[in-house]
């Protein structure tokens, strides 16, 4: 009540709500009547209630559940969140709200966990309170010790955590045709050494490989290659070269030595020995040899790196003999003679020269490659005929022949040329060994004999032959007289 304490005719008394609460309705002053009586008055006091009071995003409330002024409402972020500053507080006032709070509640995040080497993470991406980080150590690698996993805090941070993992590269690479000969573990330094199966040889690359700190071999680059012969396929071509299929490994090429033998049937005394050294990255190389020629070659090929050698065999043809040198002549004398200068060829002991006589009578016709060696028939032939062979080895450099000399050379009678007839002399060379016979001919001489009156004795060439028939004739008479005298005298004998 609000007077003055005055009880006469027109005090007034005023009456308000105590504190906590307020007028609902009514009168509420009364004055002191004529009656002697104050006015009756209708105030009514309730209590201040402010309400629930009001929620505040990710937060709670804690209070004793009264609404009535002066009650006080503490406000607590969620978990999961945090109060980033501001007024945790709200008071029901005299005016029946609640005063104003300023807290503010940000959701906790850790954000990105911490990433650590040789690991992988598996979590739900999400990095608020309570999120958890599994960590598993990449393949190749295994944990040593530590905490695997890490959560997110109210302080917003994630856990620390002590995860350590080790490379372990597991079972050595597998290499083509090779094996692992020697190893010293799994884990990152390790090594492994590879090794080449039986029948194979390292052609390039390293033999190690190497566990790294990634957890992965640094695989070998060894490459094994089958072993195969150094030198196949050797054949030989053009009679002198050679040619053969090379396996070669390092990439670097091969060195190579060559012997060869050479012997001749015909030649006991013949020996060709030689040995020639050379080099050649080629897969198939050629080599062309200065082979003497009519000879039986055994050639060894040897491929030094490799220690591997291949023989073969190899025949040499015979060649046409080289023509001599000779000076072309025109001759008309009765005994013609002939020279020719040669060089010593290593063919000689299965050359020859055969001296040919062509009448020239008709037409003429001579093939140098004619086996046909006519011989002298008739004192008066009509053909060609061979006038004389001559081994070449019984020959010095140089040769003097006298055609018609009336000697045998071999087989081969030298007749004397017919007076009055023109004649070609021709010189073929011929080699020949075995079945194989190669020639080459060079016009030596043309000859003519003029029809002599007389002949050297001084009687003319009709008359000496009349004679020596007459001379035969006699020898024989007086041989078969002696013959029947001596047939006589035995008679008489007996």
């Amino acid at each position: 009540m609000h007077w003055d304490n005055t009880t006469g005719l027109g005090s007034v008394v005023h009456y308000t709500c105590k504190y906590g609460f307020y007028q609902e309705g009514g009168n509420n002053h009364s004055t002191c009547t004529s009656a002697r009586e104050w006015e009756h008055i209708t105030v009514t006091c309730k209590d201040i209630h402010c309400g629930e009071p009001p929620a505040l995003p990710h937060s709670v409330r804690i209070w004793n559940n009264s609404t009535r002024i002066g009650t006080v409402v503490y406000y607590e972020c969620n978990i999961g969140f945090y109060n980033l500053g501001g007024r945790i507080i709200s008071v029901c006032t005299a005016k029946g709200y609640w005063d104003v709070t300023t807290l503010q509640c940000q959701e906790i995040n850790c954000g990105p966990p911490a990433i650590f080497p040789n690991t992988d993470m598996h979590w739900d991406n999400t990095t608020g309170l309570g999120s958890v980080v599994h960590y598993i150590c990449k393949y190749g690698f295994y944990q040593e010790g530590g905490s695997s996993h890490s959560t997110c805090t109210s302080a917003r941070e994630w856990e620390h955590i002590t995860v350590t993992c080790k490379a372990n590269c597991g079972s050595p690479p597998s290499l083509t045709h090779s094996e692992v000969e020697w190893q010293n573990g799994s884990t990152a330094g390790s090594v492994a050494l590879h090794h080449c199966h039986s029948g194979y040889r390292s052609w390039r690359g390293k033999n190690l490989s190497i566990c790294a700190d990634t957890g992965r071999w640094q695989v070998a680059t060894l490459f094994c290659r089958e072993i195969k012969p150094a030198i196949s396929k050797l054949v030989v071509f053009n009679e002198r070269c050679l040619r053969w299929k090379a396996e070669i490994y390092d990439g670097k090429g091969e060195d190579y030595t060559v012997q060869i033998v050479g012997s001749r049937d015909y030649q006991r005394t013949f020996q060709d020995v030689r040995k020639r050294a050379f080099s050649s990255a080629a897969d198939r190389p050629e080599l062309c040899l200065n082979l003497l020629p009519g000879s039986n070659y055994t050639i060894n090929i040897t491929a030094v790196s490799a220690r591997f050698s291949s023989l073969i065999s190899a025949n040499t043809s015979i060649q046409a003999p080289p023509v001599p040198e000779v000076v072309f002549k025109d001759v008309e004398v009765p005994l013609p003679s002939l020279w020719l200068r040669r060089s010593v060829n290593t063919l000689d002991p299965i050359s020859v020269y055969q001296i040919f006589v062509v009448p020239l009578e008709g037409p003429v016709e001579f093939d140098c490659r004619s086996a046909s060696e006519s011989r002298f028939h008739s004192p008066r032939p009509t053909g060609l005929y061979v006038a004389a062979q001559i081994p070449v080895v019984d020959i010095g450099r140089e040769l003097s022949f006298t055609l018609g000399d009336q000697r045998y050379y071999g087989e081969y009678y030298n007749a004397p040329l017919q007076p009055g007839r023109d004649y070609y002399i021709i010189l073929r060379a011929v080699n020949q060994w075995g079945r194989v016979r190669k020639q080459s001919c060079v016009f030596w001489a043309k000859a003519r004999v003029h029809l002599p009156m007389t002949s050297p004795a001084g009687t003319s060439y009709i008359i000496q032959s009349v004679t020596m028939i007459a001379g035969g004739l006699i020898g024989l008479v007086a041989f078969v007289v002696f013959l029947g005298f001596s047939c006589v005298w035995y008679c008489k004998k007996k």
